[in-house]
């Protein structure tokens, strides 16, 4: 009876205990899993924070850009740079490529004031579709740079005889800030006053370019020199 009553104590002991085991592993389990979800918690909120940081430096960089866009002013086709790179190795002009033929036009343009602007003077016309040699030829006629650059060359880098303002010196003829803008504006003004409108030869560009009826042959004369050198 006494041995009866004994495994029945131990027993009832090994229950509270394995009872006690268990609410300890649920406890830990439960501990664990809390801190597993704030663990995953914390993570999502870095998560979102990061998404909405990303999402701000998406909206602000396109809002920039935007902005900037907005507040960029005109650029004037007159003093415009190359925009187009063109190929090295392309043929853009009578079998040659853009340096070959920059190389032919300062072989052309002396040693003066105008001298090593090939590439800029070729660039802008294969840009613009206006003939190099023609430009080229006008250049020298109307500014004596074959020899020793006019006054209005090297005083208001006006290398076309044009005209408008500002005025060089406050005459009629347009002074520009530097060569290159003076060249870039001679040859835009070729192309949207005679090549744009189908004047595209030295006998339709004349008439409209020059008053005297010996313009035509002294370019003429230019052009083939230029296409000899």
């Amino acid at each position: 009876m006494k041995r009866g009553k004994l495994i029945s104590s131990v027993l009832a002991t090994l229950g509270i205990v394995m009872i006690s085991i268990a609410l300890v592993v649920q406890s830990e389990d439960m501990t664990t899993l809390q801190e597993n979800k704030t663990i995953v918690t914390k993570n999502s909120e870095v998560a979102l924070k990061n998404m909405a940081t990303s999402a701000n430096t998406v909206i602000n960089e396109e809002t920039t850009t935007e902005e900037t866009v907005a507040e960029i002013t005109p650029i004037d086709m007159e003093i415009a740079p190359a925009s187009v790179i063109i190929p090295p190795r392309i043929e853009v002009y009578e079998g040659m490529t853009i340096d070959e033929l920059a190389a032919k036009l300062n072989r052309n343009l002396g040693t003066g004031y105008i001298a090593g602007k090939g590439y800029l003077i070729a660039s802008q016309c294969i840009e613009k579709g206006v003939d190099p040699y023609i430009a080229v030829a006008i250049m020298l006629h109307e500014t004596g740079c074959k020899y020793n650059c006019s006054t209005l060359v090297r005083t208001c880098n006006n290398v076309g005889g044009q005209k408008g303002a500002p005025g060089c010196n406050g005459g009629a003829y347009k002074a520009y800030a530097t060569l290159d803008e003076g060249i870039v504006g001679f040859i835009d003004n070729l192309y949207r006053n005679y090549y744009s409108k189908g004047l595209n030869t030295i006998e339709t560009i004349a008439p409209k370019y020059a008053a005297s009826s010996a313009w035509p042959a002294k370019i003429r004369n230019y052009v083939e020199q230029i296409r000899a050198n």
